[in-house]
């Protein structure tokens, strides 16, 4: 999956962005935070090493990261 969202994000950097950004250039050309890091344009599952039941878990269950209800907001 990783191989194919990085494929699948060079092609959107090299059509869409391109297109756009020959348009409408941006205001700067590098973003970063108040505290001074990076702001990269665009994240993807390929920027983060997640383990789904660890670190995002299930709804209603600790940590809580997806609400405490295990409906949710459904009723």
């Amino acid at each position: 999956m990783r191989g194919e969202i990085s494929e699948l994000k060079k092609q959107w950097e090299d059509t869409t962005l391109v297109k756009t950004i020959s348009r409408y250039p941006e205001r700067r050309e590098k973003f970063e935070t108040t505290s001074g890091i990076p702001v990269e344009r665009i994240y993807t599952p390929e920027d983060v090493e997640v383990d789904y039941v660890r670190d995002l878990g299930f709804p209603g269950q600790y940590p809580y990261t997806r609400g405490v209800q295990p409906t949710m907001y459904r009723g």
